[in-house]
């Protein structure tokens, strides 16, 4: 979980706030939980063009620094569109199917963070620590998954 890291979830953040994503959460996971990525950023549309907007507009902001997903899935029905890029995964729900996979619940281990905090290094976690916020220890991951293809 590296600076470089935490500035691409914040460039996806921003990217769903430009498209007035709702309801925007983000997880950094717990190693211990068995998560096979370090940030899940999970949002709310409308609607299926919104859907699509937003995770075109995430696709597009990262794309231009250079940061391609390693997959793309749903964006055709647009229900739950996911953009994997390894160390975190976008998440970008239908209000129904978000209610119905309920990932904040799934993954509850994860501590919930503000974009804010995504800018602050990381020795802030030890003050976030003293002040009785849950905080992880992770240990450096071993080895990257390997990779999927595109599909839309």
């Amino acid at each position: 979980m590296n600076q470089e890291t935490r500035q691409q979830v914040a460039m996806a953040v921003r990217a769903v706030e430009n498209k007035k994503g709702e309801d925007l959460t983000i997880l950094e996971m717990d190693r211990n939980s068995g998560a096979f990525t370090d940030y899940f950023v999970v949002c709310t549309g409308t609607n299926p063009r919104q859907i699509q907007a937003i995770s075109d507009e995430v696709e597009g902001s990262l794309s231009k620094a250079g940061v391609r997903p390693n997959s793309i899935e749903g964006y055709n029905g647009a229900e739950w569109v996911l953009l994997d890029y390894v160390d975190f995964v976008v998440h970008v729900f239908s209000a129904r199917a978000r209610k119905f996979y309920d990932l904040e619940r799934l993954w509850k281990s994860a501590t919930r963070i503000a974009a804010a905090d995504l800018a602050k290094k990381r020795a802030a976690r030890k003050v976030a620590k003293k002040a009785g916020t849950r905080v992880s220890k992770a240990k450096p991951r071993a080895q990257k998954r390997t990779v999927r293809t595109k599909k839309h």
